[in-house]
């Protein structure tokens, strides 16, 4: 338990607050907080910012934890501080990994134990204070606050022990936890969250690169997580793909190939890294052209409709089912007939164009494909089936010709 109280070098020693002061402190705490928020934040241009972002609110409260453990403490000298503890060595961390010193931090606290104590004077005028009094809360007050700096130098030094190394380390640590999904506690993944410095968003965008793989730091926002020593280097955007971080990766990728998944809540951040790297798998076969940078989004149809070979296999054996018995030949002409159909729903000219065969051909063809499917191409349920399947093969053929010698 803090000691509040250290006696000052005065001729009459001084002593621990009564316990009662607590209970004239206690009303005051909301708007002495809210005092010291807007003279913190008017000397500190810096704490404004913050308080205005994404941590605004957690230290607010840390801010009140502080105060309201003071007057606890007043009350009752056992309470615990382990809260208020946590919360300054968290304030610490935090001014290391936004690149302050202690400082300022320290300064916030001076000014607000400033403000507590002005308080307190107006505060002890109404209740006929005696001097040693008010001097016991002066002392204790200050001594309360070097406790405060201590615990957050704590947090500070923790960080700044950490080398760049074991640093980078965490934040792989925390890639691969985010991406393990649902049986990683979201707890643990706020824990080190926390540790790094880095703040979890609601939403991430994952990118796969291929091996091996380069990445120019200078350029790469500091709030991407990377792992490029993995078999299957990988990248974790916070947010979406906007066109300020696709400049960046285009400066930062130093000619890697990469695939990028879609935008998603980040419990789902495995499902955009397994597209991205479906993507480049197709990529590979032959399915979907080679570029630098490609966009998954661009290929959700072909996505889907590979996603299941199996499952495939099965609804074409269902699907085309009634031109199964046919010769190879004449099947490969009917199935290319029934796709262009599906396709366009052209003329014959039309098709006959799109197939190389005279318009009465893709007619003849036509007549032999409805007396063969019947309702099939007419219920548009089983005519999408159909569609689909057709498609699906199409893209799987593809992946077979670029295997070809």
């Amino acid at each position: 338990m803090p000691k509040l109280i250290q006696p000052l070098d005065t001729g009459d020693p001084l002593g621990p607050l009564p316990q009662e002061f607590a209970t004239i402190m206690r009303p005051e705490l909301p708007s002495l907080i809210k005092e010291i928020g807007v003279e913190v934040t008017r000397t500190y241009p810096e704490y404004a910012r913050l308080l205005s972002g994404p941590n605004g609110q957690a230290i607010r409260v840390g801010v009140e934890q502080s105060l309201s453990s003071f007057v606890d403490l007043v009350a009752e000298p056992s309470t615990s501080t382990s809260l208020r503890d946590d919360m300054c060595r968290r304030f610490g961390r935090f001014e290391a990994y936004e690149g302050r010193t202690m400082e300022t931090l320290q300064g916030a606290y001076r000014l607000g134990a400033r403000v507590a104590l002005r308080r307190a004077k107006k505060v002890g005028r109404s209740y006929n204070f005696s001097p040693t009094l008010m001097l016991s809360f002066a002392d204790a007050l200050f001594a309360y606050v070097d406790e405060l700096e201590s615990l957050s130098r704590e947090g500070f030094l923790e960080v700044q022990s950490q080398t760049g190394e074991q640093s980078e380390a965490m934040r792989r640590r925390l890639l691969h936890l985010i991406l393990a999904g649902r049986p990683v506690p979201r707890t643990a993944i706020a824990e080190l969250s926390e540790q790094t410095g880095w703040t979890l968003p609601e939403e991430v965008t994952l990118v796969a690169a291929r091996a091996p793989a380069g990445l120019d730091r200078v350029s790469a926002d500091r709030d991407i997580l990377v792992d490029l020593s993995d078999p299957q280097p990988h990248l974790l955007i916070p947010g979406p793909l906007d066109d300020a971080r696709r400049t960046m990766l285009d400066q930062t990728l130093l000619g890697t190939r990469a695939a990028i998944g879609l935008t998603v809540p980040t419990a789902l951040a495995a499902d955009s890294i397994r597209w991205a790297r479906r993507v480049l798998e197709l990529v590979d076969a032959g399915v979907i052209d080679d570029a630098p940078i490609i966009l998954c989004e661009d290929h959700l149809i072909t996505l889907w409709l590979l996603s299941d070979p199996v499952l495939l296999d099965q609804l074409a054996q269902r699907e085309l089912a009634p031109i199964a018995g046919i010769s190879a030949t004449r099947r490969e002409r009917l199935i290319e007939t029934l796709r262009i159909w599906l396709d366009t729903r052209g003329t014959a000219a039309h098709m006959g164009e799109l197939l190389d065969v005279h318009p009465q051909t893709v007619r003849y063809r036509m007549r032999n494909l409805e007396s063969i499917f019947g309702e099939q191409l007419i219920d548009p349920e089983s005519r999408f089936s159909t569609e689909a399947v057709l498609r699906a093969l199409q893209l799987r053929a593809r992946t077979r010709d670029s295997t070809t010698p």
